[in-house]
């Protein structure tokens, strides 16, 4: 079967995360991807562990791609974009808004050479407004959001994510904004450009927060491992030292709850019996739940609460995730060919297609591991073209495959 974007050629010209990441998923599901990136490679090759001498991010985030590079900086690389363009259906870009502009890259530009094309332009703060330039990583665009100020326990400062997270979040926005936008150039035969701002896509997850200020003046605040409004749920320590999350929150699941502890009484104490009840009531129960879990061992609760079918799991960390008979059933777990390496266990594309599954093809590639190819391929240029061209360090062709 076709993969499902196979139809479909993206030409990335953003660095480090939120680009790369679009770029990856729409990789992962069949689009040919063509990363550009500095003639000194992607600076998310300098960031997090290597092995051998390979970044092990870029290995994942650059999965399945064509590494190109061109030094942006001159304009014999300009034109080389422009040309590489031409043939593609989507280009991707997170440079400073203006940047673009400057270098005759703009979406003006490059929809007259080829008015079919979507761009997706992925910034801190938007191409246009009072903050559009300004510098904004994904962490700055987390903050601004409101997303860091909700992180974490109420008697310490924002706690933030071991992760990047407003970038995958705007890259996942991204990605379903150039899917939109291809759906409608096949309806009008119009490409356009996707404005898509890091701090507003993180600020999309606020959403249960805004209609409450504006209505009731209210400021969430950090609760820590509770959910507000939803009782119990929480994280409680077990009898090993360990950590047990419940959700317990619905009726009939608290019923459930007060059983396996052995407590049904407490299912019809006025304080508990109804949602409502328990969140008025939320440190009286916290406690005795805590009390209770205090007295197991991790396993035996995640056995006895998954037998009474109360929602409940251990936080797992990346050990008991490779360990985890699930994530080995369902396949989230895949090796995927490198080059360098011989594979690299990654996570696998998500979500399941029946039809059209995500795969991915290999680990990322070597700075300019396939310039020559796609300089020959899709820009259309000779092999003595490539090679004046490498030549003058305008682009970069090391360990061609």
């Amino acid at each position: 079967m076709p993969e499902a974007l196979s139809s479909f050629r993206v030409l990335e010209l953003g660095s480090t995360i939120a680009a790369p990441f679009c770029g990856r998923l729409l990789a992962d599901f069949g689009a040919e991807v063509i990363k550009v990136e500095d003639v000194a490679g992607d600076t998310l090759r300098t960031v997090g562990d290597s092995f051998e001498g390979k970044s092990l991010y870029a290995a994942s985030l650059f999965r399945s791609k064509s590494t190109v590079a061109i030094d942006l900086r001159t304009e014999e690389g300009r034109d080389l974009i422009r040309r590489l363009a031409a043939e593609c259906d989507v280009l991707i870009e997170n440079f400073r808004p203006g940047q673009m502009e400057k270098w005759g890259l703009g979406y003006e530009t490059i929809n007259a050479i080829n008015p079919r094309l979507v761009m997706l332009r992925i910034s801190g703060f938007g191409q246009t407004g009072p903050y559009a330039q300004r510098p904004g990583y994904g962490v700055i665009g987390e903050a601004v959001s409101g997303l860091r100020y909700i992180n974490g326990d109420p008697d310490r400062p924002p706690g933030r994510m071991a992760t990047a997270l407003t970038d995958y979040i705007t890259g996942l926005y991204g990605a379903y904004g150039v899917l939109a936008a291809l759906h409608h150039r096949n309806l009008t035969g119009k490409g356009q450009c996707i404005d898509a701002a890091l701090y507003e896509c993180a600020f999309s997850f606020m959403e249960p927060y805004a209609q409450n200020f504006d209505k009731l003046g209210t400021v969430v605040e950090r609760v820590g491992s509770r959910m507000p409004g939803a009782t119990p749920n929480n994280l409680y320590a077990t009898g090993d030292n360990r950590h047990i999350l419940i959700a317990a929150f619905a009726d009939s699941v608290f019923r459930r709850l007060c059983d396996v502890m052995e407590q049904p009484a407490l299912a019809e104490d006025a304080r508990f019996k109804t949602a409502a009840a328990r969140n008025e009531n939320a440190d009286e129960i916290d406690g005795i739940v805590a009390e209770w879990a205090a007295g197991l061992p991790l396993t035996d609760l995640e056995e006895k609460l998954d037998a009474a079918q109360v929602p409940a799991t251990r936080i797992f960390n990346m050990a008991d995730i490779f360990a985890d008979a699930h994530y080995k059933a369902r396949d989230m777990l895949v090796p995927v060919p490198d080059d360098d390496l011989g594979a690299v266990t990654m996570a696998a594309p998500v979500p399941h297609l029946s039809e059209s599954p995500g795969r991915a093809r290999h680990a990322g590639h070597r700075v300019g591991q396939d310039t020559r190819t796609v300089l020959r391929d899709v820009g259309g240029l000779s092999a003595n073209a490539i090679e004046s061209l490498i030549e003058a360090g305008i682009v970069r062709a090391e360990n061609d495959s």
